[in-house]
């Protein structure tokens, strides 16, 4: 169960130049969009990750104003990055979302879960250009470990119950996941 004071967001790699390139990116970028609103009303801890940005760019402005943490790096591994990784070790589940899938989300929740860190992989946030290696991702990850969730139950779990004031604000990101 993901709850909120063991929880912390990861976004990967949402970069204008990697984003355009992603199978039903408009999709990916919307469910990571509503994790990071979600992280931010309940206070989950969140970070975003850029691969290269000097030369890819920084993380697409509808999520950086959201998630103004973040940690540019050159492995594809986040967890290979220690000042992502000091995070990562901080607390909690680590739940990942971003691009592309097969290759820096699957490379990062490996890395994190072969260092003991709980990780969950939001299988509607994540995306590659392939939809094949997306799908392979997401099964080689529960292979390992990782628990392999949707966007609507991470904010589901995290609100854990239906009187809490915060579930009105969140009922039109609820409500825009379709």
């Amino acid at each position: 169960m993901l709850l909120t004071s063991a929880s912390r967001l990861a976004i990967i790699d949402v970069q204008a130049k990697l984003l355009a390139a992603v199978h039903d990116h408009e999709r990916v970028l919307q469910r990571c969009r509503v994790l990071a609103e979600a992280a931010r009303v309940l206070s989950v801890p969140a970070v975003a990750t850029e691969q290269n940005p000097a030369g890819i760019g920084p993380t697409v402005e509808t999520l950086a104003e959201l998630v103004p943490v973040r940690y540019g790096k050159t492995t594809f591994s986040s967890a290979e990055d220690p000042a992502f990784l000091a995070w990562a070790q901080s607390g909690g589940t680590v739940v990942l979302c971003g691009t592309e899938a097969h290759i820096c989300v699957l490379q990062t929740a490996l890395g994190l879960r072969a260092k003991g860190i709980e990780v969950s992989m939001v299988a509607d946030a994540t995306g590659s250009r392939d939809p094949a290696n997306k799908d392979a991702a997401l099964a080689r990850a529960a292979r390992h470990g990782v628990d392999v969730v949707t966007a609507e139950m991470v904010l589901f779990e995290w609100l854990g119950r239906y009187d809490r004031p915060e579930f009105k604000q969140l009922l039109p990101l609820i409500k825009a996941l379709g």
